[in-house]
């Protein structure tokens, strides 16, 4: 995605073109086949959803079609990750590679543990708190019911009069992989009927996938999970520069 002109211009492959990803089940099959993806388009080329799809289809809001909406369908699906992960920007991550990812961009720390360190700040405990809880024998719970990030922005006591930067504060969290896009609603109004953009409902991935299953990576160093990531898209776009891809993924840790 570029802006032209004053114009945003999609990319991407001719509609007739047999290569081009036609369902958001033939781009899951490729986010696997990769490992992690962008949605968008950026300086590694082919590194995106959007170079693979068709750009006749983005926003038409035909639901079979468009990509804009097949993110809501795949973050709903719990098939892969999706969330802001690639220089804070939206993405899609296998659920092969989230330990990796985890384990990199925490530095093996859970939430808990970084905060006793003293390595987040208070308004990311604060959004943490609403989404995780401790059971009477001391094991970390997920909230039963949904919370849409509005109400969320609400229930930390973020907004108007109290704490300030909360899309940042959300998107560091996305970042770190603690949180990630679980689903999409759209809000209702007194009558009980929809309306408005869809709004993101957050969670840790561990209440969608288990803590073993995304901790599982703990066991290395989060430099060899970066050294990791870095050999993958390497070996599926040889033509990448170095640069370009610290910039999507990270700095090296250490």
């Amino acid at each position: 995605m570029a802006v032209e002109d004053g114009v945003w211009i999609m990319h991407g492959l001719d509609r007739n073109d047999p290569l081009r990803i036609r369902t958001w089940k033939e781009l899951i099959n490729w986010i696997d086949e990769v490992g992690f993806l962008p949605l968008f388009a950026n300086e590694v080329e082919g590194f995106s959803a959007e170079e693979h799809v068709s750009p006749d289809y983005w926003w038409t809001g035909v639901r079979d079609e468009d990509p804009w909406e097949w993110r809501e369908i795949i973050a709903a699906s719990h098939q892969v990750a999706y969330g802001k992960f690639f220089d804070q920007k939206a993405g899609f991550i296998s659920l092969h590679w989230l330990p990796y990812f985890a384990n990199y961009r925490r530095s093996g720390y859970d939430f808990d543990s970084r905060w006793e360190d003293g390595l987040s700040n208070r308004r990311e405990k604060k959004i943490m708190d609403f989404l995780t809880d401790r059971d009477e024998d001391g094991d970390v719970t997920f909230p039963d019911d949904q919370i849409l990030s509005t109400e969320l922005k609400k229930m930390a006591g973020f907004g108007k009069g109290g704490e300030k930067n909360y899309p940042g504060i959300i998107t560091g969290l996305q970042m770190q992989t603690y949180l990630v896009v679980a689903d999409f609603h759209r809000r209702k109004n007194k009558r009980g009927d929809e309306y408005g953009m869809a709004v993101s409902v957050l969670l840790p991935p561990e209440a969608l996938w288990g803590y073993e299953r995304v901790t599982s990576a703990y066991s290395e160093s989060p430099a060899d999970s970066y050294d990791r990531i870095m050999a993958r898209i390497m070996e599926k776009f040889p033509g990448a520069k170095d640069e370009a891809v610290r910039k999507m993924i990270g700095k090296r840790p250490g």
